[in-house]
Formats: structure tokens, C-alpha cells, sequence
């Protein structure tokens, strides 16, 4: 029993820590999202693409609208965004993205991951051409007749569309296209009154890394050190 006990306590724990990381990044993108384009979502398609995103993790209203409200008072922070590249045991490519208030602080934490994981840090360049930047919209497929929403935005910069599922399983369709036509796309599905589940900007792999097991655990291993970091946004890698 002390041992089921201690099992579900850390599944709990994880759980929390993985929401608790999640919220933190949006009030990030908010925050970022407000200092660029003002506190008003029907004026700031940025912010309202971030307020989809915080719904899809399912941070509470009480604190997106918290988020947003120090985001526009005189003591919010700056961050500046800042990519990574580098790369983890085995060769396996990685960017990382972080929001920061003190890039000199970040850059020695995300150099001694990768020291500490078997990995380096690259110079800029080294490692983003294996990636393409795109941005990546996720929907729920009730109701939608996905050859027609295909048709539609193909005219709108639709790159690719197919099936995907969410972190639960939970099926889903993926839009990506060019991160050029974002906006565009955006626009195209407000438009069809249609809500995303999310929509960000990914570096999508274009030469992927396939290791044996032990390998690809020890890559893994560095990359959750890299996602556990408060700066670090989101990290984008190779491994398949």
C-alpha cells in the first residue's frame, strides 16, 4: 500500500510540476504579448492567440486575466527572447527558446545543461538549419469537414495539414505552414469561426535523429534538464 501510496504521490507531483511550468510560460507569452501589442485581445491578435493557448492548458481564467493585468502595469518585466542551439549525447540537434530578463544568467545555465548532460552549446547557426520555423495550429476535429477547411486554406498559406493527438490522446487536426503566413492563417480561421486548441511557432525538424533506446534515453534525459529550466520556453530537438 506505502508503495502504491508513493507512486501515485510522485505521478501527482509531476503532473503539478508539468501545469506549474505550463502557466508559467504563458504569463510569459503574455506578458510579452501585451508589451508588444497592448491589453486588448480583440486589438492584439498576438495576445489572443496566447489567451487559446493558456485555455488549452487549462490555466484559469481568474489567472490569465491576472497575468494580463501585470503585463500592462509599470513593473512588468522585459523579456527578451533568445534561441539556443546546441546539441544533446549522441548528436541529436536542439533548439533552445527562452524569455529572459537576464540573458547573462540564462546563457550560463543553459551551457551547464549541456555540460552536465554530455551535450555543448553551439554558436548561432550550427544547428538551426536542421529545422524549419513554422507556425502550428491544433484543433478539435468535431464537426469540421477537414477536406473543405483544406481547400479553404490552401489560399490562406496552409504548408501541410493532417492528424495529430493532444498530450491525453485525444485526436487532433494539425495546420502548419510557413510562419511567414501565421497571421494569415490566423485570420483565415477566426474568419470560419473556428478556435484553436493552440497556436504557436515551432521549429519543426527536417533531418531527424533515430538512436537505439539507451541512446535516446540519455538525449531525453538532457532535454527535460533544458525544460525544467524558468527560462527556457519550450525546446525543440531531432530525436525520433
Amino acid at each position: 500500500m506505502g508503495r502504491i501510496f508513493e507512486v501515485r504521490k510522485h505521478t501527482m507531483f509531476a503532473r503539478w510540476n508539468r501545469m506549474a511550468k505550463q502557466f508559467a510560460r504563458i504569463a510569459k507569452d503574455i506578458t510579452m504579448a501585451v508589451k508588444a501589442g497592448g491589453s486588448d485581445p480583440g486589438s492584439n491578435p498576438a495576445l489572443r492567440r496566447v489567451i487559446q493557448n493558456a485555455r488549452a492548458v487549462n490555466m484559469p481564467k481568474d489567472k490569465i486575466e491576472a497575468a494580463i493585468r501585470r503585463a500592462a502595469g509599470k513593473d512588468a518585466a522585459n523579456y527578451e527572447q533568445v534561441l539556443y542551439e546546441g546539441y544533446a549525447p549522441h548528436g541529436v540537434a536542439i533548439l533552445v527558446d527562452t524569455a529572459t530578463d537576464n540573458p547573462t544568467r540564462t546563457v550560463a545555465h543553459v551551457r551547464s545543461i549541456f555540460a552536465k548532460g554530455g551535450g555543448n552549446l553551439a554558436t548561432s547557426g550550427s544547428v538551426a538549419f536542421q529545422f524549419r520555423r513554422m507556425g502550428v495550429f491544433r484543433l478539435k476535429p468535431d464537426g469540421i469537414d477537414q477536406d473543405d477547411l483544406e481547400l479553404y486554406l490552401i489560399d490562406h498559406g496552409l504548408d501541410e495539414m493532417g492528424e495529430g493527438s493532444g498530450e491525453s490522446g485525444e485526436p487532433q487536426i494539425v495546420i502548419r505552414c510557413a510562419f511567414a503566413d501565421f497571421g494569415r492563417v490566423q485570420e483565415a480561421l477566426e474568419a470560419r469561426g473556428l478556435v484553436p486548441q493552440s497556436a504557436e511557432q515551432e521549429y519543426v525538424c527536417t533531418v531527424p535523429t533515430e538512436l537505439p533506446e539507451a541512446q535516446a534515453t540519455e538525449a531525453l534525459a538532457l532535454i527535460d534538464s533544458l525544460e525544467q529550466d524558468d527560462d527556457v520556453q519550450r525546446v525543440y530537438h531531432t530525436l525520433v
